[in-house]
């Protein structure tokens, strides 16, 4: 039998390295998928404060992926701990909290607020826009990803994992700000910001002209900063952008992700975690690894050219 279960730190081990990515899951989910069988439930990103999101249209499909520019419309967090707490206490994956705020200051009182029974850890959203650095997202650059992180470590023991962007020339540095700061696991990583243009109406197709590209479009871009990370931190790696197979996730984990996170895949294929979980299985089975904590370490890193290396870091 393989062992599927993955440490994940601060005491928080999954019985399985797959999950889904915030803002592609929610409760209505668990009428197609066995919420039990899943590593973690991963919550759509909450604010403190009321939000209604971007004005529409907010979703847009693109060759291999999607658009999209929600918003992060919120009902804020009281309305989370008195109505879908105790819907997600029903199920025994852990849950983790997916958290959003416009200041560093506004991080560390909304991670406060989560010290709460049924929650098992907090994934920032640092990919979001600091209004404090006119609009650029915390985890753009070292510094303000440091702080953010650490408002939050002072306020909580849970474990707390940053969701890093991928708009940044240096995930590397980014992550190990992350690190420093106290962070327990990195999310690698948020959707790339991209646009397109309908042609016939002449105009951007999302209401907000730009938004993030999900989807298998991005995978290989993912995939190259997942690995970037996991050489970067000790940390562990939670690998995400275009996982809609087993062989997506085997390719996460073989370059150091500790665990996945399935999105867009669940829109057009509510049980794509569960065939991931068993692909991911059968895969190890196929191999010979007794454990699916082994896939990390099977990339030879002397196949690869000094260059290459030297840009991993």
């Amino acid at each position: 039998m393989v062992d599927l279960k993955v440490d994940m730190g601060r005491g928080l081990v999954l019985a399985n390295p797959v999950m889904p990515a915030s803002g592609t899951f929610a409760e209505g989910l668990a009428k197609v998928v066995d919420l039990n069988g899943l590593g973690a439930l991963v919550t759509k990103t909450i604010t403190a404060e009321l939000r209604g999101g971007n004005p529409t249209p907010r979703v847009a499909e693109v060759g291999n992926g999607m658009l999209n520019s929600i918003g992060i419309p919120s009902k804020g967090i009281d309305q989370f701990l008195d109505e879908a707490l105790p819907f997600y206490r029903r199920f025994s994956s852990p849950l983790i909290v997916s958290i959003s705020a416009p200041t560093v200051d506004d991080f560390g009182r909304a991670a406060a607020r989560l010290n709460v029974e049924g929650i098992a850890g907090i994934e920032a959203n640092i990919s979001c826009p600091n209004i404090e650095e006119d609009g650029k997202a915390f985890a753009m650059r070292p510094q303000t990803t440091e702080q953010a992180v650490s408002a939050m470590r002072k306020v909580t023991d849970l474990p707390l994992w940053a969701k890093l962007t991928p708009n940044t020339g240096d995930i590397a540095s980014v992550a190990r700000a992350a690190e420093a700061a106290g962070a327990d696991g990195l999310v690698v990583a948020n959707t790339i910001l991209a646009m397109t243009i309908d042609i016939e109406t002449m105009r951007p197709t999302l209401g907000n002209v730009m938004g993030g590209l999900s989807g298998p479009a991005v995978k290989p871009i993912a995939l190259r900063m997942t690995y970037q990370c996991a050489r970067a931190v000790d940390i562990p790696v939670i690998g995400c952008g275009g996982i809609a197979s087993a062989e997506d996730a085997v390719e996460f984990l073989l370059a150091g992700a500790r665990a996945v996170q399935v999105g867009t895949a669940t829109f057009t294929r509510p049980g794509t975690m569960d065939e991931v979980i068993a692909g991911i299985t059968e895969y190890c089975r196929r191999k010979g690894f007794n454990a699916v904590a082994e896939l990390g370490a099977a990339l030879n890193a002397d196949m690869l050219a000094p260059d290459v290396m030297e840009a991993a870091q």
